[in-house]
């Protein structure tokens, strides 16, 4: 055995043997590391017997787990339970990098997505296998992580299938956080990577948080969505909790309430900082009642609507067909206006949709969410489980352009008052408002493409991309800043925005007739496509649903 493996073994067994019980710890370590070295040398001179490196080690886990319980210096009933002790110790936070497939060890994973493509279309398989787990072992890993009160956060560099679906079940239950780049890119993933990084460690952020959510007699808490641990029903474990995660509160109605009183809510976070002084922060808040319902819709707030639809959406797609959650939520949008058009609308005609004005956007948004990652019959596995996971902690500021992206024109960014907003006015998402002489703009908080016309001004083209018309789209691209008013311009848009959404944004060039390009369009959901019907015949049909259930 060499000093490398001698320093190695001598390492991973003092990992956690020296703190409070110092001299304890160094002797039991110590003695272990000898006694095997001394059992490895024996069997080397006597029996010409050299086992490898990996039994080895095995070796060594094995002994100190015995040891351990022996001695009473650990208490732990499995072998999982103390090399978890071990390696966690102390700690409140764990940042994983992967980059292929986990295939051996310890819930080792094989590739599942071949089974998935066959099966692709009618998405019932695919939604009750691939989106869910293969199996309960990292489940159980990830309850255990809980309990010592570990958040996990995972960084997925990827060329390949990872099966997301299983590796996710970790940071969603600890807390913490999937940070996906596929496919990675050695030149343009290294900026992002490393100010997700930095922002992970450095954003406000708690340990070992119990939070619990109160509210008045009439009203109860009918469900959590979110990236945390609940081991009992009135209680919420969170390993980790930060300034970008959302834990959303269903609640549900079973008391009459008097009309003109008010119902309290009330959340209490007991929580870590980072200095390690114990908090706890309580949150009221106090409503109105009212049994008058144009009252109730007056007062709506269309982005938390829209953000309890995409959670309970994105809750639905492991265990039921895509199909089917598609239908749940256009049944939710149509009985929403169905409502208001019943009790609050009885004087206009039959013949017109009518809407209430805070969420007169509702069907648009409902559309978006239809054609999104998560509900789309086409793309890969991966995605669809990424954006399950990402759905599942979102912000409520967040939600809608998730699924109905924001996109600008940049190519009269030169005309731009210095006195303007840094944001140029917002474009609908058709494909009308899409010139080939333009050049636009378009992100939904985690991603930004930029799409370049066929018959884009090369002069433009020169001063923001430093590329001609004729030139090849390339496929990794770093937005750089050149010595010239229009390109400071673009880096004062790209920098603006990553500053509302708290992400780096990943960027990418697109061009009509490429592939890019095809991604581009799927993005304007308002046009009509594979995934759905456009703006205009989903505003029909939603007319007509409520035409029938009300002459019904």
């Amino acid at each position: 055995m060499g000093n490398v493996e001698y320093s190695f073994l001598f390492a991973l067994c003092m990992e956690e043997l020296v703190g409070e019980f110092f001299f304890k710890g160094l002797e039991y370590g110590t003695g272990c590391l000898m006694w095997l070295v001394w059992r490895e040398c024996n069997s080397r001179t006597f029996e010409d017997i050299e086992r490898l490196v990996d039994l080895l080690k095995s070796l060594l886990a094995g002994t100190l787990f015995e040891w351990s319980r022996i001695w009473g210096f650990k208490h732990c009933l499995t072998m999982s339970d103390f090399l978890l002790s071990i390696v966690l110790g102390d700690a409140d936070d764990c940042s994983m990098l992967c980059a292929v497939l986990p295939s051996t060890g310890i819930g080792a994973l094989s590739v599942r997505e071949a089974e998935g493509r066959t099966n692709i279309s009618s998405g019932e398989k695919e939604a009750h296998k691939l989106l869910q787990p293969v199996d309960k072992t990292l489940k159980t890993m990830a309850i255990e992580f809980a309990e010592y009160q570990v958040c996990v956060d995972v960084f997925i560099t990827t060329q390949s299938y990872l099966d997301v679906a299983s590796i996710s079940v970790i940071p969603r239950t600890t807390g913490g956080q999937v940070y996906y780049y596929y496919p990675f890119s050695a030149l343009s993933d290294p900026a992002k990577l490393y100010n997700d990084l930095r922002w992970n460690v450095t954003r406000p952020q708690g340990f070992e948080a119990v939070m619990r959510v109160r509210c008045s007699q009439g009203i109860q808490v009918q469900d959590y969505h979110g990236n945390f641990c609940k081991r009992i029903p009135t209680d919420v474990d969170l390993p980790g909790i930060d300034c970008d995660k959302t834990i959303m509160v269903s609640l549900k109605h079973d008391d009459k309430l008097q009309d003109g009183s008010e119902c309290g809510f009330q959340c209490a976070l007991l929580y870590t900082t980072v200095y390690g002084q114990r908090r706890i922060r309580v949150t009221t808040l106090s409503l109105p009642c009212t049994n008058m319902l144009s009252n109730l819709f007056r007062s709506a707030d269309l982005d938390t609507q829209f953000a309890c639809f995409l959670k309970q959406a994105a809750s639905k797609i492991p265990s039921t067909p895509l199909l089917q959650v598609r239908e749940q939520v256009t049944n939710l949008c149509i009985s929403v206006l169905l409502s208001y058009r019943k009790f609050c609308a009885t004087v206009t005609s039959s013949g017109q949709l009518i809407l209430p004005e805070a969420l007169k956007l509702l069907p648009l948004y409902t559309l978006a969410l239809m054609k999104s990652t998560g509900l789309r019959n086409d793309g890969r596995i991966d995605e669809r489980s990424i954006w399950i996971n990402y759905v599942s902690a979102l912000s409520t500021t967040l939600a809608i352009p998730l699924v109905y992206p924001r996109m600008v024109a940049i190519h009269n960014l030169g005309s731009k008052d210095e006195n303007e907003s840094l944001v140029p006015p917002v474009i609908p998402l058709s494909s009308e408002h899409v010139s080939d002489e333009g050049i636009y703009l378009l992100e939904n908080g985690e991603d930004c493409l930029i799409y370049i016309g066929n018959l884009a001004d090369s002069n433009i083209l020169q001063q923001l991309f430093n590329i001609s018309p004729s030139d090849e789209i390339p496929t990794q691209f770093v937005l750089q800043q050149y010595d010239n008013p229009l390109s400071k311009k673009l880096n004062d848009l790209v920098n603006e925005i990553r500053r509302q959404r708290c992400s780096y944004l990943r960027m990418k060039l697109c061009k009509k007739g490429d592939p890019s390009g095809t991604l581009f369009f799927s993005y304007l959901v308002e046009d009509k496509s594979p995934s759905g019907p456009s703006y205009v015949e989903f505003l029909v049909h939603v007319h007509r649903e409520i035409q029938v259930k009300m002459s019904s």
